[in-house]
């Protein structure tokens, strides 16, 4: 954990980052509740979008991860491209981005499993972050070493070769192309190469071959990231292709849907579309809104989020956010009674993690990986 001081950073790129962090530091909850307190078909039908499809299909609950991982990638070219303009030798970024993968895989471990010790076998090691450092790691030695029409052969190539891995191949004693959790090819090596244990048994969602397509969701933010940054076109018609961009790529999802259905658990190659066409668009509007429009002050709030968006995703393994909350406001949650005092409490935890947030914010303290 470093203090730092905020420079030429864009502005949209944190609070679009905040945006997607707030969603999982307990925002879900509210919605949640509710549902439940109201039985509004509504208020459910929103609820429901804050759950994860039990195979195929998607919910927005499933856009928060890729765009996460979309965003990593929109950083590349101010932070990685910024440096090898001032002359920094690839061989040093190539150790930097190496290092920061690596640390994020090793961070997922501790977060699923946290740090006692255990038998071998019940230690899971694919995780999010994991997928994050890994797909982030590729994407960006990809960046280095390659020219942006190479970059972009990269991504289609990864996106169809998955496609036809998938295709051609199942696990055995199951049809080929077989796409059900048992019989896909991807969980069927996961479950033959990955040490340790599988978040579902004979599948995990933070597999190892469904990383693969996810280093394309990485390289599709380091596209977006290079329009933003260095495109000689005016920050409007920027916003503007990006938002056409997002356009185009959901119809070719729908269209893929058909033949590759969007699954975040397998991250199909139609899954990478549709979240990336959401993502485009999120980040032109977040984009065109903040920084071209220059309307700051409602985004503030996410901001705080997005500059510490690690350490909040972390904190959950060594703070108990919920004790926390009851100890200043389990008060309210009494006065205010059933069916909504659960909803005020969803929102004082997430209160109590943004104050949490903004203490360090005001200190200039920010985790960095």
């Amino acid at each position: 954990m470093n203090k730092v001081v905020d420079s030429g950073r864009l502005y949209s790129l944190d609070a679009l980052r905040g945006f997607d962090m707030f969603w999982i530091m307990g925002a879900e909850e509210i919605f949640h509740g509710l549902a439940k307190a109201t039985g509004s078909p509504f208020w459910q039908a929103i609820s429901l979008q804050f759950t994860h499809p039990e195979w195929n299909g998607f919910h927005v609950y499933d856009l928060i991860f890729p765009l996460f991982l979309f965003l990593a990638g929109v950083a590349t070219p101010y932070s990685i491209g910024r440096d090898l303009e001032r002359g920094v030798s690839r061989k040093h970024l190539l150790l930097r981005v190496i290092r920061r993968g690596l640390i994020l895989v090793v961070l997922g471990i501790i977060y699923n499993n946290g740090l006692h010790l255990r038998p071998f076998t019940d230690i899971r090691f694919p995780s999010v972050l994991g997928r994050i450092g890994l797909a982030y790691m590729f994407a960006n030695i990809i960046y280095l070493y390659s020219e942006q029409r190479t970059q972009v052969m990269w991504f289609f190539a990864i996106l169809i070769g998955y496609w036809l891995l998938l295709l051609f191949n199942s696990a055995p004693g199951f049809p080929r192309g077989d796409l059900t959790m048992q019989g896909n090819f991807a969980s069927f090596i996961d479950r033959s190469i990955i040490p340790g244990r599988l978040y579902l048994v004979i599948h995990d969602p933070e597999g190892l071959v469904s990383t693969i397509p996810a280093i394309s969701t990485g390289l599709l933010g380091i596209f977006a990231g290079n329009v933003l940054r260095n495109s000689p076109t005016s920050p409007p018609k920027k916003a503007l292709r990006l938002f056409v961009s997002g356009v185009v790529f959901l119809v070719v999802a729908r269209v893929w849907n058909l033949y590759f259905p969007i699954n975040k658990n397998l991250w199909t190659s139609s899954f990478v579309f549709h979240t990336g066409g959401l993502s485009l668009i999120l980040l032109a509007l977040f984009y065109y809104l903040i920084d071209v429009l220059g309307y700051k002050r409602w985004a503030f709030f996410f901001r705080v989020i997005g500059m510490n968006s690690i350490l909040i995703y972390m904190s959950g393994r060594f703070i108990d956010w919920h004790y926390s909350t009851n100890g200043f406001f389990q008060w309210l949650g009494e006065l205010i009674g059933d069916p909504y005092g659960a909803v005020a409490m969803a929102i004082c935890l997430v209160g109590v993690k943004w104050a949490f947030l903004y203490f360090l914010y005001r200190k200039k303290v920010f985790l960095r990986i």
